[in-house]
């Protein structure tokens, strides 16, 4: 089975979509993640006209900030974003942790009313057969592989997708973690960095590149891992720090074809 490949468009913020997606598609991507504000998007039988005239479906949609916040506004602006999601055939809505506690270390307690506030925002979702996808990152509340094994733990309708990137910063073998995880795995990123270092306060420091570029990874062995067991969702990969003068889309989809032709190279 051929893994299903797409962009991630994380710095995509005012985006004439049209060439954008259209350079996606010669790059020979078949998807892209969006980050996109739902003003610029604007309604979502205008998001799928553009997308199916360029061929390339917005499979993933992402929050606006983190269900860890609990307040009635920023729930109900995350709501629009799910039923959007929906709307458009998004395969899943991926959210990430927020914060740390400022002057104290991360107890139980709060793992536990993240991963409550998680399966508030799931339990929303599922009324539109919509996935929730929780991304693992550095630097936020979850910050360690034992950290990040309890709030899976707590997690029973949101899922999980595991970027491969911070799983190694973290020294959790990302096929070991694919294959631990594997029941709730519903999505994953590819991400790749030329150095890395830790700050004086324990902050991850990683220099992030295209995927390929640096190849500080196993992603043959990541991709094998996902085909070998069937992974039948996205994989889609990110794009490294932006270069000066080529930060706009069009550009970086351009660019982001050395990425397509790094992973082709390896079978997928």
């Amino acid at each position: 089975m051929a893994l299903k490949m797409s962009y991630c468009a994380l710095r995509w913020q005012t985006p004439d979509l049209e060439p954008a997606l259209a350079e996606l598609k010669k790059a020979g991507w078949e998807g892209w993640e969006g980050r996109l504000p739902l003003d610029w998007l604007g309604p979502p039988e205008r998001l799928r006209r553009v997308c199916a005239d360029a061929a390339m479906p917005m499979v993933v949609y992402t929050a606006s900030g983190s269900p860890d916040q609990r307040d009635w506004a920023h729930m109900e602006r995350n709501k629009r974003r799910m039923e959007y999601a929906a709307a458009v055939g998004a395969d899943c809505f991926m959210f990430m942790n927020g914060g740390k506690p400022k002057d104290r270390l991360v107890s139980p307690a709060d793992l536990e009313a993240a991963a409550e506030g998680a399966e508030q925002w799931a339990e929303y979702a599922f009324q539109f057969g919509l996935e929730l996808s929780y991304h693992i990152h550095t630097n936020l509340l979850v910050d360690s592989a034992e950290d990040w094994k309890r709030y899976m733990a707590l997690l029973k309708k949101a899922k999980l997708c595991i970027d491969v990137s911070h799983a190694e910063l973290w020294n959790y073998d990302p096929v070991a973690s694919i294959v631990d995880f594997w029941p709730q795995l519903n999505y994953v990123h590819l991400q790749d960095y030329s150095s890395t270092s830790r700050g004086a306060d324990g902050t991850y420091l990683p220099v992030w590149c295209d995927v390929g570029q640096a190849a500080s990874l196993d992603f043959g062995g990541i991709l094998r891992t996902l085909d070998q067991r069937g992974f039948s969702r996205w994989v889609t990969s990110c794009p490294g720090e932006p270069i000066p003068g080529q930060e706009d889309p069009v550009s970086e989809a351009r660019r982001s074809k050395r990425m397509r032709e790094y992973l082709r190279g390896l079978g997928y």
